[in-house]
């Protein structure tokens, strides 16, 4: 019976301390990295799905804003031009057989805009000269808001009409930053 030998009993004696240290090792490093791991493997795969999801929605935003700045290139560049009641004057005087434009306020700042407010007062020879000019208004370098009430009055072959109309721009108007260095 005396059999094993002292070999044997060192070697039985190393391959369980080895086995031990491999059970502790295991439960102690490995089973909690591996779990930690995974906790880190689902949030990397949440944020990677969130990333995407927002850089689809960036690219997407992206094509709908040049789409409109393609679309809205003469209202944007509009918004950008600074207002002159002489050059207005000028460019419509066609429309009219008399126009004048008087300004009734300083530039105003509302909702980030310069706003000029102009009376006008016109002679038209028929309804359908103040239409052309109506459309001219929707092609013009301006942004304008005409204000109701149109007043319309005939003295024998000529109209006379008066009305007045809101000029938008933006702050980076020399006007308009003018006005804001005034409120300072």
């Amino acid at each position: 019976m005396n059999s094993i030998s002292r070999q044997h009993i060192y070697l039985m004696v190393a391959s369980m301390l080895l086995l031990i240290f491999v059970l502790i090792f295991s439960f102690l490093v490995l089973i909690p990295e591996g779990k930690e791991y995974r906790i880190k493997r689902v949030e990397l795969k949440k944020t990677s799905r969130e990333f995407r999801d927002y850089s689809n929605f960036h690219y997407e935003t992206e094509d709908i804003l040049k789409d409109l700045r393609s679309k809205n290139r003469r209202v944007i560049t509009a918004f950008d031009a600074t207002f002159s009641p002489d050059r207005f004057e000028r460019e419509n005087k066609g429309y009219f057989s008399q126009l004048r434009v008087s300004s009734l306020s300083e530039p105003t700042l509302e909702s980030g805009f310069g706003i000029y407010e102009v009376n006008t007062t016109s002679q038209i020879s028929s309804p359908k000269s103040f239409y052309d000019f109506l459309d001219g208004i929707n092609k013009s370098e301006y942004v304008i808001a005409i204000n109701f009430p149109i007043n319309f009055k005939r003295d024998s072959e000529i109209i006379k009409s008066s009305f007045t109309m809101k000029v938008y721009c933006n702050n980076r108007d020399t006007n308009a930053t003018a006005l804001e260095s005034k409120k300072k």
